[in-house]
């Protein structure tokens, strides 16, 4: 899979890409990503705070920020243009291909996500460092690539001429709206049409990715044809970089994230939603 890397191959080329830590969870379970950086990452990474590298003109969690806020923000973290970058997370196969996607978004070309991320790291007695990171600037050059990413007015477009396919990463029972959303104000349920593919679905008990060859029939038992053009979602644009990863290497062209997701969606009073 193109867009992956294994541990095996990160631990050969460590001196040869940026690594990059993008560890970021669910409110609920209460874990500080930054401080656990600190007690605990692959040498040379830098920490990619997901929330911090934001657009903070919306109250929206985690949105693209503009490519002037990006390219400084990046650059601070010592990656550079033309560099190959490598991101893993703390959960295996969470939100690294967030991050992995924002760079994607942002035109930088050489970005993989490390397979099984910390945990797989760990697993195999691989090295760790401790404490912060004190990367040197580089300069990084932002440039949008219109393709990788859509707007609310945009998915709005397509739920109303069926341009493209929608696909929802999130769990069966939130798709349904049979369980409620984690945000206040939010509604259950999903945009019409929308397909559910589950990103964990997508993964192995170890948190790596299933092969490519069942990761097409996962898609494909969802009526998802990876020869149109699809626009994935979830519940605020984390994990459905991890639906967009998965169909890119199985050889989709052409799939974009709704970065607002169902955030944005259930919270606008003039999209509509369907519950089953």
């Amino acid at each position: 899979m193109r867009n992956l890397v294994s541990t095996e191959w990160l631990a050969a080329h460590l001196k040869d890409v940026r690594v990059v830590d993008a560890s970021w969870y669910m409110p609920s379970e209460k874990r500080n990503p930054a401080t656990e950086f600190e007690v605990a990452h692959i040498p040379g990474a830098v920490f990619f705070d997901i929330d911090r590298i934001a657009d903070h003109d919306t109250d929206l969690p985690h949105m693209m920020p503009g490519q002037s806020e990006f390219s400084k923000a990046v650059g601070e973290l010592g990656i550079g243009d033309g560099e190959t970058v490598v991101v893993y997370d703390g959960s295996g196969i969470f939100s690294a291909p967030r991050a992995w996607w924002m760079l994607k978004a942002m035109g930088h070309a050489k970005v993989m996500v490390l397979d099984g991320g910390l945990p797989q790291w760990k697993r195999e007695g691989r090295a760790i460092d401790t404490g912060p990171a004190n990367p040197k600037a580089k300069f990084f050059t932002a440039n949008t690539e219109p393709a990788l990413k859509r707007d609310f007015d945009a998915v709005m477009g397509i739920v109303k001429n069926k341009s493209a396919q929608l696909v929802d990463a999130r769990s069966p029972s939130r798709f349904t709206g049979s369980e409620a959303e984690p945000r206040a104000g939010v509604r259950g349920g999903h945009m019409p049409g929308a397909a559910n593919v589950h990103f964990r679905s997508l993964l192995t008990r170890e948190g790596t990715f299933k092969p490519p060859e069942q990761l097409s029939e996962i898609f494909a038992a969802a009526d998802v044809d990876t020869q149109k053009p699809i626009v994935t979602s979830c519940g605020s644009g984390v994990t459905a970089a991890i639906l967009l990863l998965a169909l890119q290497d199985i050889g989709a062209k052409n799939v974009a994230l709704y970065d607002g997701s169902w955030t944005e969606w259930g919270g606008r009073p003039e999209a509509p939603v369907v519950r089953d």
